[in-house]
């Protein structure tokens, strides 16, 4: 019982095997980009443990056979400058290493072709929103922008793409290095400042996707997590077409206080935040922000966390670009109304 404290480490590490969350890991793909990926990572490890198996048992079998026995004092016979071991030895690696390099060129040249579908042999060219999406994924500290240049949309936080269509991601940065990770989708490529990389892939199901940045880029790194929700075709035209356009019914306050809300934010909020195509770009669209599940990209989506972020957003989120907005600013009633008014911005049931 006394040495019980050993196997504390193997407790430990069952226990991390049990955590994480749906659809975020790189291990249990969700669409074909991913799947490729995963196959090549397989393929290097079945290739360096088959390398360290073999290795070991030639190891351990030199190690036994030829080890010092009492009174044992012959050399054994040297090989030196064996033409067939020196041949296998060679040979060997060249073939692995060729088992290795062979998929991953291909697959290289495959993650690598990000253009725009062609038309089909009757010459029917392929339409932007129905067979590809194109999406510009732009970081900043610490949230990131998504336009969807095609349809006319700017969005924040939250990446909507209709299930089953190629999607084509332009990456940039408008500060520092960046890099744009969905574990169950797509491997991570860098969003670099000045520079615009891209990649595809797509989501054969529906479901809700967790993407990350996978560059230490300041002090809140850690909270700059994204979402990708894949709906259905005819959903995602629904929020393509309502965010390119919002409706009266949706952009309209409703009751005294939402319309003064509505007012405080003109007054203090829509030079960063942009409604629709009205206002600034500072910081993410509010077009649909009460459809999002999370408050500054990490926090519950609840009034008292929204409360906390407009009073004190450093406190949450050290080194973002958003001011304090405290009661010498905003009173109470003030930041009721306010509250009340973003609550409203959905564009979705």
């Amino acid at each position: 019982m006394k040495h019980l404290w050993r196997l504390l480490p193997f407790s430990f590490i069952l226990l991390l095997a049990g955590c994480g969350v749906e659809n975020l890991s790189a291990l249990d793909p969700q669409g074909p980009v991913a799947d490729m990926q995963l196959s090549l990572i397989q393929l290097s490890l079945y290739i360096m443990i088959l390398v360290i198996v073999v290795v070991f048992a030639v190891y351990l079998f030199v190690l036994i056979k030829f080890r010092e026995r009492p009174g044992d004092t012959h050399i054994p016979k040297q090989v030196h400058g064996n033409r067939t071991l020196e041949f296998i030895w060679t040979t060997i690696p060249i073939l692995l290493l060729l088992m290795l390099a062979v998929p991953n060129v291909m697959d290289t040249f495959t993650l690598a072709e990000t253009s725009i579908p062609e038309a089909d042999e009757d010459g029917v060219e392929p339409v932007p929103g129905e067979d590809y999406v194109t999406i510009r994924a732009t970081a900043h500290q610490f949230w990131w922008e998504f336009e969807y240049p095609e349809l006319e949309i700017n969005a924040g936080q939250e990446m909507y793409i209709p299930t089953d269509t190629r999607i084509i991601v332009e990456l940039e940065a408008s500060d520092v290095i960046h890099s744009f990770w969905i574990p169950a989708l797509v491997g991570k490529q860098d969003n670099v400042p000045g520079i615009t990389n891209d990649l595809w892939f797509e989501a054969p199901e529906e479901g809700v996707f967790f993407g990350k940045c996978t560059e230490i880029c300041g002090p809140s790194h850690w909270l700059m997590d994204f979402k990708v929700i894949a709906v259905d075709q005819s959903t995602f035209t629904t929020w393509a077409d309502t965010m390119a356009a919002p409706p009266a019914e949706f952009t309209e306050p409703q009751g005294e206080v939402a319309v003064e809300g509505r007012q405080i934010f003109e007054a203090n909020c829509i030079a960063c935040h942009a409604i629709g195509d009205e206002g600034g770009a500072v910081g993410p669209n509010f077009t649909n922000y009460a459809d999002r599940e999370v408050v500054a990209g990490f926090l519950e989506h609840t009034d008292e966390n929204l409360r906390e972020w407009i009073r004190d957003p450093q406190s949450l989120k050290p080194g973002n670009e958003m001011p304090a907005f405290d009661e010498s600013t905003l009173s109470e009633e003030e930041l009721d109304s306010l509250i009340e008014y973003i609550d409203t911005l959905q564009i979705l049931e």
